[in-house]
């Protein structure tokens, strides 16, 4: 079955590592895997764009059948490979509920990174405010206070008791935080969520390479 797949990924990209946790949880090792790299552009050549038009990662195929939206992807795997590997959705529908729940808002969580991390590669130099970039630091630290609450309240992972499809897809923007500095001090149940499911056999098989060889940066240390 896996050999019918191909993932064509960057490394340290949070879609693409998300889809490659969710194969891994699946037992579907032995796809056609594919790293291509962002600084030099691969993501926007041929093959690529062959299957997504976008020239984005991750690009995912299933025989004929093309998924390159990571959450549709995660979710494709689960439901065609339900009965194999590691069982991704709760039993207990409150906990499927609030599965699907954490998932979308992490939509939310990854759009505050990216406007607080990035606002200079986004804004053209003439646009850019010292106003809108704390800003956009506070909206990040309220939204990553929301993830800390829902910790404290339904732990240890994100749906309750059972890791699930909402760990696959949000855990990844987690460990994002944490490198660019996220302080765990600030955020104790973020840091032990964290340091839990980065020793998961699915998570070290497939940690970001480009991590494992250089440090994360501090940016978000006084966040």
């Amino acid at each position: 079955m896996a050999k019918d797949m191909t993932l064509m990924w960057g490394s340290g990209s949070p879609p693409c590592w998300r889809v490659m946790i969710a194969l891994e949880e699946k037992g579907l090792q032995g796809y056609n895997s594919k790293q291509l790299s962002f600084e030099k552009g691969e993501h926007k050549g041929k093959e690529v764009l062959a299957i997504n038009p976008r020239g984005q990662l991750p690009a995912f195929k299933h025989g004929n059948i093309v998924l390159n939206e990571s959450y549709g992807a995660c979710l494709y795997l689960e439901e065609q490979f339900k009965n194999q590997g590691n069982k991704l959705t709760p039993e207990n529908k409150a906990e499927v509920a609030l599965m699907y729940q954490r998932m979308f808002e992490g939509l939310t969580l990854f759009d505050k990174i990216k406007q607080s991390l990035f606002y200079d590669r986004f804004v053209p130099e003439n646009e850019r405010h010292d106003s809108a970039k704390k800003r956009n630091a506070e909206g990040l630290k309220e939204e990553i206070k929301i993830w800390e609450g829902y910790l404290q309240a339904t732990g240890p992972y994100l749906a309750g008791k059972s890791f699930s499809l909402a760990d696959v897809i949000i855990f990844p923007v987690i460990a994002f935080l944490f490198r660019f500095g996220l302080n765990e001090e600030h955020f104790p149940k973020l840091a032990a969520y964290h340091n839990t499911v980065k020793d998961r056999p699915s998570v070290k098989n497939t940690w970001p390479s480009n991590w494992k060889d250089s440090p994360g940066t501090d940016a978000l240390k006084d966040l």
